[in-house]
């Protein structure tokens, strides 16, 4: 549907002008479209704005337009009623407005069409349509998990906070508690407001077959061992995620018995939880150190790896549990990433996935990778390609720089799309605790550094990592030589804290 009509506009030394526009749609043989031209030309404005209130409209256009309707043409109308048609879209309705136009914008286009006119600016002031934008633009699931948070800020400075990242800090938490025995080369997420730590590398290389649960809800939060059913294997550099809200999934990872491949699957909500093994299909190899995320809120992939063998992986396999009888499958691509092990998965826009870092085969080494690769497993014949990065001018706090080749490190896929990098074993003398932001959605993407105050971790792994909320990165302590310290947290605040003083 073709669009065009008038606005009125403003020099930058006030002079009013017109601006007329019209937007055509291009649509290919089956009548898809598939780009938008968009033609503007400005022309004077000769009229008194001392009697002008906004939004202005032609005489003739408040006489056609519903009376009904919940807005009503402003004071004026006969000074400016020898101008053509300004701005038609304004003769829809507050809801039509609402639910068919603004919300379907991205929070930060929501904030500059602000500026037109006084009538849009209260749409898009008001919490109810702010919201509707955060949930289209970042669906319902992120946004549910962010309801908290918006009780004292609110949807609107949510969304700028989360777009500007101007309110992010970092600081540190004690929680008691203990998680014992110790251990390393466990892994942990988060479900709600709870993190959840499962098995780890215990003394003399035991594989741990534990789960504790630290509630950060609680007044004073402190590690729990919780009582499970049917524990599986002890294991560890396997992985853990979330789903469905409260449900648990671990895969693979190294036990007593060598390398595994199972799945198993925890609802943490249930009175008395237990561990129940997924089985159907023809699960990935038996491997470690792989790294696995969720798409859609219950689909589990798994990528890459290291075999009992010592031979890096780079398959790629899904297992979707919302069905009755869950079946494991291969994703076949016709080109795949490097072989590699320690890699992260980072999904975004739904069902795309970053892939960045890791341990990644190149001939016959084995080298730290600093590359980026993303695949979209909604495409009818999903493929990988690598994702060509720049390292353009940051703009304030942000500044420009590409990540130094890593492995073991921290994703952290943010509500708008973007992904944040940091922690891990980093090639040279660089800070592991340098944060790096990227939109993979751009056009042309580029790394940014993002400078952020606090206290930062010494060291960051991100198996020891979970994101509670959308807006809460936890990373889980530090080591000394080989010792875990579980009851020091370091909080990565992406938004400002409900908690915190006004």
């Amino acid at each position: 549907m073709e669009f065009q009509g008038e606005l009125l506009n403003f020099r930058k030394d006030g002079t009013p002008l017109v601006n007329r526009f019209r937007l055509v749609p291009i649509q290919d043989d089956d009548g898809i479209i598939t780009h938008i031209i968009g033609i503007q030309v400005f022309s004077e404005a000769k009229i008194d704005l001392n009697h002008v209130s906004y939004p202005v409209f032609k005489e003739t256009c408040s006489q056609r337009s519903d009376q009904s309707a919940n807005y009503s043409p402003c004071r004026g109308q006969s000074t400016f009623s020898k101008l053509p048609e300004i701005c038609g879209i304004l003769q829809l309705s507050d809801e039509v407005l609402a639910h068919n136009i603004l919300s379907r914008l991205t929070p930060r286009d929501v904030a500059s069409i602000g500026s037109v006119c006084r009538r849009i600016r209260q749409l898009t002031k008001n919490d109810h349509v702010r919201k509707m934008v955060c949930q289209n633009a970042w669906g319902r699931e992120v946004t549910g998990a962010m309801e908290l948070m918006t009780k004292k800020l609110g949807w609107g400075q949510l969304a700028r906070e989360l777009t500007t990242l101007e309110a992010v800090c970092w600081r540190k938490l004690t929680v008691g508690g203990a998680v014992e025995p110790s251990r390393c080369n466990f892994s942990a997420c988060a479900a709600g407001n709870k993190l959840v730590l499962f098995g780890g590398e215990g003394v003399n290389m035991k594989p741990m077959d534990d789960t504790f649960v630290l509630d950060l809800d609680a007044a004073n939060p402190e590690w729990q061992r919780i009582s499970v059913k049917s524990s599986p294997p002890g294991r560890w550099g396997h992985s853990l995620s979330c789903f469905n809200g409260s449900w648990l999934v671990v895969f693979g990872g190294c036990g007593g018995q060598g390398f595994l491949n199972d799945a198993f699957v925890l609802d943490l909500d249930a009175k008395q939880p237990a561990w129940k093994e997924v089985s159907g299909g023809t699960p990935p190899l038996p491997r470690s150190w792989h790294s696995s995320c969720t798409i859609e809120g219950s689909k589990l992939v798994v990528s890459g790896g290291c075999t009992d063998a010592g031979v890096l992986l780079s398959d790629t396999y899904l297992l979707d549990l919302t069905t009755e009888k869950p079946m494991w499958r291969e994703i076949p691509t016709s080109w795949a990433p490097p072989s590699c092990l320690g890699h992260s998965l980072s999904v975004y826009d739904r069902t795309k996935i970053l892939m960045f870092g890791g341990l990644a085969k190149s001939g016959h080494l084995r080298l730290r990778s600093g590359e980026a690769y993303t695949i979209d497993l909604e495409d009818e014949e999903p493929h990988w390609r690598q994702l060509e990065c720049s390292a353009l001018t940051g703009i304030g706090s942000q500044s420009s720089v590409v990540p130094p080749p890593r492995l073991d490190h921290v994703a952290v896929s943010m509500p708008c799309g973007r992904i944040l990098i940091f922690g891990g074993s980093v090639a040279g003398l660089h800070s592991p605790s340098q944060l790096f932001l990227l939109d993979p959605a751009e056009e042309k993407p580029s790394w940014r550094i993002l400078n952020v105050p606090g206290q930062p971790p010494k060291v960051a792994w991100g198996h020891s990592t979970c994101v509670v909320g959308g807006t809460r990165v936890l990373v889980l302590g530090g080591h000394t030589g080989e010792e875990w310290i579980l009851n020091e947290v370091h909080e990565l605040c992406l938004a400002s804290r409900q908690d915190s003083e006004p």
